[in-house]
């Protein structure tokens, strides 16, 4: 199984790049594809932590062979949806709090007749959503999965920022790579 991340950001932020980075550690940079990478020095540095093209996903695959990760999907994903696919889509789009739907306005819409599933009630960050997916495909059900809704990441003794997505809890934990801790610590100032 291919696990496919659609960028759908117009640049290649540092939040994006960790966040797609830590998703190729989580499936192996074999299984993870970046889709639909704007110019030239965005796919090299892309191609330094996973497959990247410039193509859309919908220009790689037939509709059949898709499962698209849409929050707004009206069944849940099951390991059972994975028979006979090539690739789970997963929207690259940095959330919106309350969320805005895009994944369905830029993504899900654009390749109609892939299979739409959603991995929970709320919004999961970008390599969370792969760590979910891939766990599915796997074998386990959603409901086996833990999460946690909100993270929030103390800048100081008096001040934190919230994170108002899903986590899945691995050994108790949010999964959130420790650079995109770090990054966010770095720049409190900007929340």
């Amino acid at each position: 199984m291919l696990f496919v991340i659609e960028n759908l950001e117009p640049r290649l932020s540092e939040w994006l790049f960790i966040e797609y980075s830590h998703a190729a550690k989580i499936v192996g940079r074999k299984n993870l594809m970046i889709t639909n990478v704007k110019g030239p020095s965005e796919l090299r540095k892309l191609r330094k932590v996973a497959r990247a093209e410039d193509r859309s996903v919908a220009d790689m695959f037939t509709r059949s062979e898709l499962i698209v990760l849409d929050p707004e999907a009206r069944k849940d994903l099951a390991p059972k949806d994975f028979r006979g696919k090539k690739a789970a889509v997963i929207g690259g789009i940095l959330g919106d709090d309350p969320p805005r739907m895009r994944t369905k306005e830029m993504l899900t819409s654009k390749i109609q007749g892939a299979t739409a599933r959603k991995i929970g009630a709320h919004q999961f960050s970008i390599d969370s959503s792969v760590y979910v997916a891939w766990h599915v495909f796997s074998g386990k059900s959603l409901e086996k999965i833990p999460t946690v809704h909100g993270v929030e990441i103390p800048l100081s003794k008096y001040h934190s920022i919230q994170l108002p997505y899903e986590y899945p809890l691995v050994a108790g934990k949010p999964l959130i790579s420790k650079k995109l801790l770090a990054y966010v610590k770095r720049r409190g100032d900007m929340f």
